[in-house]
C-alpha cells in the first residue's frame, strides 16, 4: 500500500477531477464511493459520496484524512478505484490477496476542474450516483447515467430541489414535518422531494401527495414500498374537496391547472403551513375576466391577453398570500426554453401581513378581474370572522 499512499499524496490537490472507488467485497455495505474537490469558503475540501443500496451519504475530509480513509477503504472492502486528475488518468487494482496494481497514464486533452466557481453545473442530485427511484421513472440508467432525452427533467428535479435547499431554516429539525403535495401526477417531484429531505438531509418527514388518476397513484405507491419510504403516501382525490391532514409544514403545488393552483394555496393557507411552492399552470380563467378599455388596443391581440392574462393571475396570487401573511418571491423555474409554465410562487409564512387591500381592490377593479383565490381567501375570512362572532 505503500505506492499508492505515494499516489494519492501527489493527486489528492488543486487538480484532482475524481476519484470513483468500487466493486465492494460486500454488496449490502457500502456499493460504490465518488470523491470529488469542492470549494468551501474559499478552502478545497473533499467530498466523498457513500451508495449504500438507495441511500448516499456525504462526508467531508481534509486532504491526509481523506488519504487514510482511501487507503482504510481499499483494504478492507474494495478491489477497485478509478483516478482522474488534470494531467492524468489512472486505474487501481486489488487482488484476492491484497496485491496492488497501478496502471497510469497522461491525459491525452487537458481537463478543467468543477469546483463550486466554475461554470460547470453541480447539481444536488448527482450523476454516476445511483439513485433508484430516478431509474424506475426513466431518467437515469441503472449504471447512474442520465437517459440523454431525460436531461430537462433532471435538470427540473435538481432546480426544484435549490428551493427545498432555501427553505430548510424553516422546517423544524425536532420533530416530523409534514408535507402535501397537491396534484403530483407521475410523482418526479414528489420522491425527489422525500428522497432529499430523509435521505440526504436526514428529516422526519411524511409527504402526502394527492392527484386523480388512480392507475398512477397506484403505481407511485407501489414504488414507495418497493423502496422502504414508509412516509411517502398518495391518494386519489380532488384538491377542492381534501378534507385530510391539516397539521401541516409545507403545501407544494406543481402544474395544477387553472384554479386548481388557487384552491391548493386556499388549503395552504387554511392549515398555517409555512411554506407555499407553487408551479402555476394553464392560467386561464382571468383571461375570459380582463376588461380593462384603456388596455383593449393590447388586448384585442388573443395570444398576448393571453400571456398578459397569466402573468396578472400570479402576480394577484403573490399579493393575495401576502395579505395572508406570507413573504412571497416569483421565481424562475426552469429555464424559458425549456417550459413557458416557468414561474414558480414561493411563499414562508411570517405572520406579517402586507396592508395593501385598497391598492389591490383598485388593480382588479380596472382590470374588471376577480381572481378565483381571492374569493376563495375572503370566503375562509368571513367564517373565520363568523365562528370569531359567536
Amino acid at each position: 500500500m505503500e505506492e499508492l499512499k505515494q499516489l494519492l499524496n501527489e493527486i489528492v490537490n488543486v487538480d484532482l477531477l475524481s476519484i470513483v472507488i468500487s466493486d465492494s467485497k460486500n454488496k449490502d455495505e457500502i456499493s460504490k464511493i465518488k470523491i470529488r474537490p469542492i470549494l468551501i469558503k474559499n478552502n478545497i475540501i473533499y467530498q466523498a459520496s457513500l451508495q449504500k443500496k438507495e441511500k448516499v451519504y456525504h462526508e467531508n475530509h481534509e486532504k491526509f484524512e481523506l488519504i487514510k480513509e482511501i487507503l482504510n477503504w481499499l483494504e478492507t472492502y474494495f478491489k477497485q478505484m478509478q483516478i482522474e486528475t488534470k494531467n492524468l488518468s489512472g486505474t487501481v487494482l486489488i487482488s484476492k490477496k491484497g496485491k496492488v496494481t497501478i496502471k497510469t497514464k497522461a491525459a491525452a486533452v487537458k481537463k478543467t476542474i468543477a469546483l463550486a466557481h466554475n461554470k460547470k453545473k453541480e447539481y444536488i442530485l448527482e450523476e454516476d450516483i445511483l439513485v433508484p427511484f430516478l431509474v424506475d421513472l426513466g431518467i437515469m440508467t441503472k449504471e447512474g447515467k442520465i437517459v440523454n432525452a431525460k436531461y430537462d427533467k433532471y435538470r427540473q428535479i435538481n432546480r426544484f430541489l435549490e428551493f427545498i435547499e432555501d427553505i430548510l431554516p424553516h422546517l423544524s429539525v425536532d420533530r416530523e414535518v409534514s408535507i402535501l403535495d397537491f396534484g403530483c401526477g407521475k410523482s418526479y417531484l414528489t420522491f425527489a422531494l422525500y428522497y432529499y429531505l430523509k435521505e440526504l438531509k436526514a428529516y422526519d418527514v411524511r409527504v402526502i401527495g394527492l392527484d386523480l388518476k388512480e392507475d398512477v397513484i397506484e403505481k407511485c405507491n407501489h414504488l414507495a414500498t418497493q423502496y422502504g419510504y414508509e412516509k411517502l403516501e398518495f391518494y386519489v382525490g380532488d384538491i377542492a374537496s381534501y378534507n385530510g391532514k391539516k397539521n401541516v409544514d409545507m403545501v407544494v403545488t406543481l402544474h395544477a391547472c387553472d384554479t386548481a393552483t388557487d384552491y391548493a394555496i386556499q388549503k395552504a393557507v387554511e392549515y398555517d403551513a409555512k411554506v407555499i411552492l407553487s408551479v402555476p399552470c394553464c392560467q386561464h380563467e382571468l383571461n375570459g375576466q380582463l376588461a380593462c378599455e384603456t388596455l383593449d388596443s393590447v388586448l384585442k391581440y388573443g395570444l398576448l391577453k393571453e400571456r398578459i392574462a397569466a402573468l396578472i393571475t400570479d402576480g394577484l396570487r403573490a399579493s393575495l398570500l401576502e395579505q395572508a401573511g406570507y413573504a412571497v418571491q416569483i421565481l424562475e423555474f426552469i429555464a424559458l426554453e425549456h417550459t413557458s409554465k416557468n414561474i414558480l410562487i414561493r411563499a414562508v409564512k411570517t405572520g406579517k401581513k402586507a396592508r395593501n387591500k385598497k391598492e389591490l381592490s383598485k388593480c382588479m377593479e380596472f382590470l374588471g378581474t376577480q381572481p378565483k383565490l381571492e374569493t376563495l381567501l375572503r370566503f375562509e375570512r368571513e367564517q373565520g370572522d363568523k365562528i370569531c362572532g359567536e
